[in-house]
């Protein structure tokens, strides 16, 4: 796993050391990376927001919103397990899909169709311009981990960043143990 490269379906753990306040401790699930740029969304960072705050007609069960990144905050993005039921959506890692018809996911969610647990919903999305990202590789601001449908949706978000880092073995399972204050060790 210490072979993997940046690409679509890949997680992005913020190394103990990152200190920018908008990726502090974050695991980001790369949803679209290629030479022009690339798109991701934080998955550890639930907001005190929820889905029937902030979509009018939702009368799904009561989704709490996640911070996807501090690129425009004021649109919404979700992940979700239903591939099979929803259309334009994206695979990008087994089992877990990306976008798809808004209206229909919403009508999934309404009806009762599915498990609601099988989505989340983000504000915003954390974006990077051609070369940004490889020079913070470069620089070591993170480490990368293949995504998996469990770490996306039923991850604990306050254990996330911790737990990926301990998945990943190694020296990485000591840096998971490091406190958030340095000061404290």
């Amino acid at each position: 796993m210490e072979h993997e490269t940046l690409r679509t379906g890949i997680l992005l753990i913020a190394n103990a050391d990152l200190q920018d306040r908008n990726f502090r401790r974050t695991v980001v699930l790369l949803c679209e990376h290629n030479d022009s740029g690339t798109f991701g969304l934080i998955l550890n960072r639930p907001l005190e927001l929820t889905m029937k705050e902030i979509v009018d007609d939702y009368t799904g069960d009561n989704l709490p919103l996640y911070w996807g990144g501090p690129v425009q905050p004021n649109t919404i993005h979700v992940l979700h397990r239903y591939g099979n039921l929803v259309s334009d959506c994206t695979e990008i890692a087994d089992g877990v899909y990306w976008g798809g018809d808004f209206e229909q996911i919403q009508s999934l969610i309404n009806t009762r169709q599915v498990d609601s647990q099988g989505f989340k919903f983000f504000l915003g999305y954390s974006g990077w311009g051609e070369g940004q990202l490889a020079y913070e590789m470069q620089v070591h601001s993170w480490y990368l981990f293949p995504a998996d449908a469990h770490i996306v949706f039923e991850e604990d978000a306050a254990r996330m960043w911790s737990r990926v880092l301990r998945k990943k073995g190694g020296d990485y399972a000591i840096v998971a143990m490091f406190p958030q204050d340095p000061q404290l060790n």
